[in-house]
């Protein structure tokens, strides 16, 4: 699983400590003694799959560097009710200063994390894997991405200019005789610096993915908002038409939990759920002294 990078969330966690530390801490001030040291566990009163300790040890450090996480589970890793993920050790006061943005970003991180983990653990068996979609918190996409992986998915575009898909939104402009200038298109793209792979969307199996399938270079095919039968005649359609696993076939829209494991029988390669980011409940997680 690839790590997270803390460098690159640093102005985000610069923001969540100024929000809420901004003017000072009087409330500890005035009821803790200074010089007071203390032990404090960071429990879980659910079950969870972990993640934020990195962005944890990040925070406490801003308040006081001599604030520290002794980790007991490990990001990516699962937990049980009145499981302790880690425990803090320093001054008391910089501590209960710390602990309301230390809880946000790790109840928030461990909610996409462990709604993750649901949805990969319901497709378990099949040859689907689970990808996120950029329907992320506004400055919070490498975080919640970053607990997908966690979680046991896969990360989409972290932004526009890692790939090229070519949307229902695209092709309309193209005009009914979509299929020479999306060939061309798909030719271009290939060609493009840094683009990691070249993605078109498919709102019509017979009219649409027949074209798209003989295309040159497509290596990724968004099934969107389609039933179980469209799904399985797309597999079908690229299995006789390509003969073999590409290019790979992706079913998005409206996925739920309830819904996943069909669309995993279909035989797609990966279904791409919005829900994993921007639906994800915040977990329980709470600092025991």
């Amino acid at each position: 699983m690839k790590k997270l990078d803390i460098k690159k969330v640093q102005t985000l966690i610069d923001l969540a400590i100024e929000e809420d530390f901004g003017k000072g801490d009087p409330t500890t001030d005035i009821t803790i003694k200074d010089g007071a040291v203390a032990k404090t566990a960071i429990v879980t009163r659910e079950e969870i799959v972990v993640c934020g300790m990195d962005v944890v040890r990040e925070v406490l450090k801003r308040y006081d560097e001599r604030l520290k996480l002794r980790v007991l589970i490990d990001d990516g890793k699962r937990a049980n009710v009145a499981n302790k993920l880690a425990v803090i050790e320093g001054p008391l006061r910089s501590m209960l200063s710390a602990e309301r943005v230390v809880l946000n970003f790790l109840q928030r991180l461990c909610g996409v994390s462990t709604m993750t983990w649901k949805f990969v653990s319901a497709v378990k068996g099949s040859r689907a894997k689970i990808y996120d979609t950029r329907k992320t918190t506004p400055g919070w996409r490498l975080l919640e991405k970053y607990a997908v992986r966690c979680g046991g998915g896969y990360n989409h575009r972290i932004g526009l200019g890692d790939g090229v898909l070519i949307k229902d939104n695209h092709i309309a402009e193209l005009g009914p005789n979509f299929y020479p200038k999306l060939k061309k298109m798909v030719a271009k793209a290939k060609k493009i610096k840094g683009v990691k792979f070249v993605g078109v969307e498919v709102d019509h199996v017979d009219h649409q993915l027949n074209h798209v399938l003989k295309i040159p270079g497509v290596d990724v095919i968004l099934l969107d908002n389609m039933g179980q039968w469209q799904l399985k005649h797309a597999v079908e359609m690229r299995n006789k038409t390509c003969g073999g696993r590409k290019p790979v076939l992706e079913a998005s829209g409206n996925v739920t939990l309830n819904s996943v494991l069909a669309i995993a029988q279909c035989g797609v390669d990966r279904i791409a759920i919005g829900a994993i980011t921007h639906s994800a409940a915040a977990v329980d997680i709470g600092l025991d002294r």
